[in-house]
């Protein structure tokens, strides 16, 4: 065990969270999402949902800052289709986790289903959850930490 990090962070996920660089994406998805069958990297947190995934990742994930000043965002929904600005119970979870975890600053932007498939391709990892309400898939874009361990903003 260790101190103030969350149990849900198991040792597979905590190595690839520290092991990604600047601007790579790493996807949070729901029980549904074809994982295995789009990208190689899958880290598997069963038992856990999309809530607690988010909370725990966001206490030691930076966000990417320089994607937030150029008015886009570096956390992204995936989109309910045919009602792009739907907002499931999931996605309001995810919107508030991120507002109270990396501050109010940050915004939720949205993608649509098959864009979101395209990204999971490219994606340094995908990290399933056993959360099976639908469209509870999530892009969170690594920032960059500064010496003093402080997040660039």
């Amino acid at each position: 065990m260790l101190i103030k990090i969350d149990p849900v962070l198991s040792p597979d996920l905590l190595f690839h969270l520290r092991s990604m660089g600047h601007g790579e994406k790493l996807i949070l998805a729901d029980a549904n999402f074809p994982a295995n069958t789009t990208n190689e990297n899958v880290i598997r947190l069963d038992g856990v949902g999309i809530k607690e995934a988010a909370s725990a990742i966001l206490s030691v994930f930076p966000l990417d800052c320089f994607i937030n000043s150029k008015g886009g965002s570096p956390a992204l929904r995936m989109e309910v289709d045919d009602k792009p600005e739907e907002l499931t119970e999931t996605h309001k979870e995810f919107i508030d986790i991120v507002k109270k975890v990396s501050g109010e600053n940050w915004n939720v932007g949205s993608i649509s289903r098959q864009e979101f498939y395209e990204e999971a391709k490219k994606a340094y990892c995908i990290v399933t959850t056993t959360d099976a309400r639908p469209f509870g898939c999530f892009i969170l874009t690594k920032g960059v930490i500064l010496p003093d361990g402080n997040v660039w903003t």
